[in-house]
């Protein structure tokens, strides 16, 4: 009770101030006293807001672009993705609201309960909403790009008055070569104000940008040769050229990349060919014909690759066992090559259909399950998962409805 007395007198004292100093700053330059209780770095992104924004706005500008798109281009998209599931936790637990921006201070990104995303979309708190400081004045996110240091932001501290009810816990996330890329942010409520909220977001915003350096340090590494998509189309790159591969050879590699640790002849035979009576020499002819197009990059006793190969398939099993739901639907383009009847491949075919379609009935993202939807036309129950998903208002009911009456057709 006696920390919720002094949040109510600090937000008090700073609307009173706020009401005090924007209207002397909006009149033809007047200056403000800068003493307590509101901060120098606060009056003086008033002072330069004001020319741009408005203080009576009800909510951020769009930007131009922006999206899913631009999220996914991102070069914090997989760091975040990869703590998602830990940042949800978190927001939903404390009732906050997480997001991340861009280097210019659009965001990208939002997790949290749906109550409180529903309340930060009023004010366009949300992916494609712009929080700089010449859109949307002072707010720790702008602070945050500007000073490049850890902000917090409280109710009228805010330049916008729509704002007031909220506080705001902002950390710039840095690449490797220091340059800031965006900005992690932590808000909600005026009233759950918590003084560990700061240290957490800073604690996070250090795990990104742990990944990003993981990331550039794995990107240093040698190239691999070979980019097998064998989700849906398939395709292979060697070298960054296209490697044309009939049928039997493309099944082999599949098969070589998702089980890297290789087959003894005789169990490759049998998933290539089951109990069909192909002669040996016939087998080996086709793995032989592989090992010339890949410059003999098969091993001969247990054949296995002996070249690292980039899978779209692998990429969707190892996404799945960490958790991660949005990469594994955005990898997964469709069936296992689809038009295959070879035994080993329909086997990894149908646990790849398993496995990512549990993540999507798991998962609380309406996206999800509108992404897998679009390569299972007639699961139903993927469509009313999607339908139970989307909000009243959300204009992509339309699509979960579309598909859903033309599965039950």
């Amino acid at each position: 009770m006696a920390e919720m007395g002094a949040l109510k007198r600090r937000r008090t004292l700073l609307e009173h101030e706020w009401a005090r100093v924007v209207p002397q700053l909006r009149s033809a330059g007047r200056g403000t006293p800068g003493g307590p209780p509101v901060r120098a770095e606060v009056t003086e992104s008033w002072a330069r807001s004001l020319p741009t924004v408005d203080p009576g706005r009800e909510s951020a500008p769009p930007a131009a672009g922006g999206g899913s798109a631009g999220w996914r281009r991102s070069p914090l998209y997989r760091p975040v993705t990869d703590l998602a599931g830990e940042l949800l936790s978190i927001a939903e637990d404390a009732g906050f609201v997480a997001a991340v921006t861009d280097e210019a201070g659009t965001i990208l990104w939002t997790c949290g309960g749906r109550v409180m995303r529903r309340r930060a979309e009023r004010v366009n708190f949300a992916p494609g909403g712009r929080w700089d400081e010449g859109a949307m004045g002072t707010n720790a996110l702008s602070l945050a790009l500007r000073n490049g240091h850890p902000s917090t932001v409280f109710s009228a501290e805010h330049l916008v008055a729509a704002l007031h009810g909220w506080v705001c816990y902002c950390a710039p996330i840095h690449g490797p070569d220091g340059r800031v890329l965006g900005v992690l942010d932590l808000s909600t409520t005026w009233d759950r104000s918590h003084p560990l909220a700061l240290p957490t977001v800073r604690t996070l915003a250090s795990a990104i940008e742990a990944r990003l350096r993981d990331d550039a340090a794995q990107d240093a590494l040698p190239t691999p040769g070979v980019e097998l998509r064998c989700l849906g189309p398939a395709r292979v790159t060697r070298a960054g050229s296209s490697l044309r591969l009939p049928p039997r050879q493309l099944e082999i590699l599949t098969l070589l990349a998702l089980e890297p640790g290789g087959f003894a002849p005789e169990r490759l035979r049998a998933s290539l060919y089951g109990d069909r009576p192909v002669t040996a020499s016939t087998f080996k002819a086709e793995v032989s014909h592989l090992r010339h197009a890949l410059d003999g990059a098969v091993s001969t006793r247990t054949y296995a690759l002996t070249t690292p190969v980039v899978c779209d398939a692998v990429e969707v099993l190892a996404a799945l066992g960490r958790g991660d739901t949005e990469t594994a639907v955005d990898r997964y383009r469709g069936p296992l090559l689809p038009l295959s009847e070879a035994p080993g491949v329909v086997a990894w075919r149908e646990h790849l259909e398993v496995v990512v379609r549990e993540a999507v009935l798991a998962s609380t993202h309406p996206e999800h399950a509108l992404r897998y939807g679009e390569h299972a036309p007639y699961d139903t129950q993927v469509h009313t998962h999607a339908l139970g998903l989307l909000g009243p208002g959300d204009v992509r009911r339309g699509i979960a409805v579309s598909r859903l009456a033309s599965a039950d057709r």
